[in-house]
């Protein structure tokens, strides 16, 4: 028997006969499609980051933030109004079955049912193709949730009453309110605090009652025929109630 003879080799192709420096891809052949990192790239992405910041501080500055008056807790009659990203949830929550003994369907099970969807669109949509066409499922839910918060955040801005929030949220001059007269006591047994605001710097449905220049017997007056928004008869008092109260409001000076 000769040397050799019925044996037989066996080599694995993934294994290299011979070993390569490991040397990196050369790009040369993709002339301006690639760059070095550093600095190139990443001095790209500085000017760039830098452009946004100097922009952005300068809008800061030429539209300041809209800051309304120190917020009162006792003031019941403030309506707070979301940032616009919210105010599609905001509208929502106006609607009947959203709202009242509704309002854990509108805060919490559509909400819920809106983020489950997305969290399972990549499981009930698995298809391989990209092409929208080619992927209703998925497609259909993105439109329909888009259009959704389109038209809430629309209705939101044009039904909402923006004059009646803007002075709701109007910084007003203060005065220090002395809490212990008797005017004050009448104003509370009244309810002139109710509309116009423990400090009787007004609130959403009612003006300032400080600083208005008004007389004591035109205070009188509204306090008995009524103004704006105020109807006749509110005053529930004495004449001499509503002297000192007419008094009381007259003399609060703005600071």
């Amino acid at each position: 028997m000769h040397r050799g003879k019925g044996m037989k080799f066996v080599g694995d192709s993934r294994v290299p006969a011979e070993r390569k420096p490991n040397i990196p891809k050369d790009y040369s052949e993709y002339p301006g499609k690639t760059e070095a990192f550093w600095p190139n790239f990443l001095l790209k992405e500085w000017m760039v980051g830098s452009v946004f910041l100097i922009g952005f501080l300068c809008l800061t500055v030429a539209h300041p933030s809209p800051l309304e008056r120190i917020a009162d807790p006792t003031d019941t009659s403030y309506v707070p109004l979301p940032d616009w990203y919210f105010l599609f949830l905001y509208q929502l929550l106006k609607y009947s079955y959203a709202s009242g003994p509704y309002t854990v369907i509108g805060a919490i099970v559509m909400p819920g049912l809106a983020f489950g969807a997305l969290l399972l669109a990549p499981f009930l949509d698995r298809g391989p193709e990209r092409r929208p066409m080619k992927r209703p499922v998925a497609v259909g839910m993105m439109l329909l949730t888009l259009a959704a918060m389109i038209f809430l955040t629309w209705e939101s801005v044009v039904t909402h009453d923006w004059e009646a929030a803007a002075e709701q949220g109007k910084i007003r001059a203060e005065v220090e309110i002395d809490k212990n007269a008797e005017g004050y006591k009448i104003a509370q047994t009244n309810t002139c605090t109710t509309c116009h605001g423990e400090n009787l710097s007004g609130g959403a449905a009612a003006p300032s009652l400080v600083g208005t220049g008004l007389s004591a017997e035109e205070v009188a007056k509204i306090a008995k025929e009524g103004k704006g928004n105020m109807p006749p008869g509110v005053f529930k008092g004495t004449d001499e109630e509503l002297k000192k109260l007419a008094e009381f409001i007259a003399g609060l000076k703005a600071e």
